[in-house]
């Protein structure tokens, strides 16, 4: 069984007398991008820092692709990029002599650092302001340069706490780009208590709440995580409300407006097939009926309950 290239195991880490995580199980494999969900202070960025090996944890371990974070720190750090919610640049530099500064600081042999800038300035798309320093740059670029040391010595895993935050939306959408180019041959881990983010960005979710891990799966899964319990009917010749509440199957009737009824069920087959029937018996002429999934405001919702 091939090491997952993060494997975390009963993590708990305490500031003071408060647990900001507590017992945390997971493990990240493959490519592709992985977003930990959860609200400000659920503990995201805890659990970054001590991955990235920035915090040392109360209890629990961290293995970086099999290599102890505890006892062998820097050889596990050398398959970490990492950039942290506040992008750790010298606005005084150029962005250029940032970079060289940062593959330093990442053991690249002095031999190679030129043609790992140059990667980067290219990939990151900041190459035509390699010159200009970084506090003459706009939040976005900012967010470049950011995202640049943190893929320069080539890591397998690249960890960013909020990425967009604080970017206008024109940014958001060209970080948003950068990070799926990022994630095209290695893996990406992003924090974000955004769930638009985890929509437009993740393959899979960790959803962390007061500390713990609440979801485990993937983006469909999170969306289908609460079982559908309305359906959407549209009747061109609508019924008075009490017509609809009588068939079988069917809980509860609210007008939605327009031709449009939201029906509560207690078996969705026999709550459609009733509706159905009752319309072509009735000239009622249905012309949509659906199930309403939930949304991902009302899942985000009902799992914090679960951690409480």
């Amino acid at each position: 069984m091939t090491e997952p290239i993060v494997r975390v195991e009963n993590l708990s880490h305490r500031y003071s007398v408060q647990w900001a995580v507590k017992d945390i199980n997971l493990e990240i494999a493959g490519r592709g991008i992985f977003g930990l969900l959860g609200s400000n202070g659920a503990g995201k960025s805890t659990i970054m820092n001590i991955i990235c090996g920035v915090l040392k944890q109360t209890a629990g371990d961290v293995f970086i692709k099999g290599i102890d974070m505890r006892r062998n720190p820097i050889e596990a750090k050398k398959h970490i990029g990492f950039l942290p919610q506040k992008p750790p640049l010298h606005l005084d530099l150029t962005v250029e002599e940032y970079l060289i500064y940062s593959a330093d600081l990442r053991m690249i042999p002095e031999k190679e650092v030129k043609a790992a800038v140059e990667n980067v300035l290219t990939s990151c798309g900041i190459a035509h302001f390699r010159k200009r320093l970084i506090k003459n740059l706009s939040g976005g670029y900012q967010q470049r340069v950011g995202i640049a040391q943190a893929i320069i010595h080539n890591p397998d895993i690249v960890v960013l706490d909020e990425p967009t935050n604080g970017l206008d939306p024109n940014q958001i959408v060209e970080i948003r780009s950068l990070i799926r180019d990022i994630a095209q041959d290695r893996t990406v881990v992003l924090s974000t208590h955004i769930l638009s983010e985890v929509q437009a960005l993740c393959d899979n979710i960790r959803m962390i709440e007061s500390g713990k891990v609440v979801f485990s799966g993937t983006v469909e899964e999170f969306d289908n995580y609460i079982i559908p319990n309305t359906v959407f009917v549209s009747l061109l010749e609508a019924p008075p409300v009490g017509e609809i509440a009588k068939l079988e199957g069917v809980t509860e009737v609210t007008e939605t407006g327009g031709n449009g009824y939201k029906v509560k069920f207690t078996d969705s087959q026999e709550a459609i097939e009733s509706i159905v029937a009752a319309s072509v018996k009735n000239g009622w002429r249905l012309s949509e009926i659906r199930l309403e999934r939930s949304s991902l405001d009302t899942i985000f919702a009902e799992l914090s309950k679960k951690a409480k």
